[in-house]
């Protein structure tokens, strides 16, 4: 059977990645500060959860529970989506709590999850984790230092644990392109000197050019069920057909 853990699935792409994981026969536990009625009313387990609180997310792995979705599990899956892109802006205008959330969450949350998964799922044979990173990880902008450090963090992971070479694992950080999410519509909202490059983004959703969630979602989870997953430790999703 297929359990699969998905945090920040209450909406945009990590609710398309929990909808696609269904319709592919998984058990689905989603972690997230919010809930998703519809993905509840077909099955999701969800964990109400703010992945900013190292502290609460450490109580939550010390009660057993992720172990015990996972005790079953023939193929066992972590997606690390949950993500913030704030603070925009130069350093000096970022602020201490922005940046101790945007580390919290995108990547201090991902690396406990990590940690605990391998733990728990030591007797799968088959255990898969994914980061949903970005382009910002692997190329500047301006505004964007903290979100390109933190998911430039995800793909270093990714990278160091496949030369872990842990029996069982496959890993990969994997950037979904741009896609037609809140996240979008707060970069669109956001100041010209915060952030250069906000007329690209805003011809992006003007023109068509953002992806679906859903649809992402779908093709996300098409890749991560395929035999080669994890073969390339940072991938793009765009490049991979």
């Amino acid at each position: 059977m297929i359990k699969a853990i998905v945090t920040g699935h209450s909406r945009g792409l990590g609710a398309g990645i929990a909808a696609a994981l269904l319709r592919r026969g998984a058990a689905v536990l989603g972690v997230a500060r919010g809930a998703n009625g519809a993905l509840a009313a077909q099955g999701v387990q969800e964990v109400a959860l703010d992945l900013a609180d190292a502290r609460a997310l450490t109580a939550w792995l010390d009660t057993g529970a992720l172990a015990h979705f996972l005790a079953d599990a023939e193929l066992a899956i972590l997606v690390n989506n949950a993500g913030v892109v704030t603070p925009v802006g130069p350093p000096g205008r970022q602020g201490a709590a922005a940046l101790a959330q945007a580390v919290a969450i995108n990547v201090t949350a991902a690396l406990q999850l990590a940690d605990a998964f391998v733990a728990a799922t030591e007797a799968c044979a088959d255990r898969r984790i994914a980061h949903v990173s970005s382009g910002a990880g692997r190329n500047p902008y301006a505004g964007w230092s903290a979100y390109c450090a933190t998911k430039a963090a995800l793909d270093m992971h990714a990278q160091a644990v496949a030369q872990d070479r842990i029996a069982g694992l496959r890993i990969a950080s994997v950037a979904p392109g741009v896609i037609d999410t809140a996240m979008q519509a707060h970069i669109r909202g956001v100041e010209q000197r915060d952030f250069p490059a906000l007329a690209r983004f805003v011809a992006l959703q003007r023109e068509g050019g953002l992806a679906g969630a859903d649809e992402t979602g779908a093709r996300l989870v098409d890749y991560l069920l395929r035999a080669g997953f994890g073969d390339v430790p940072v991938s793009d999703l765009r490049d991979l057909g």
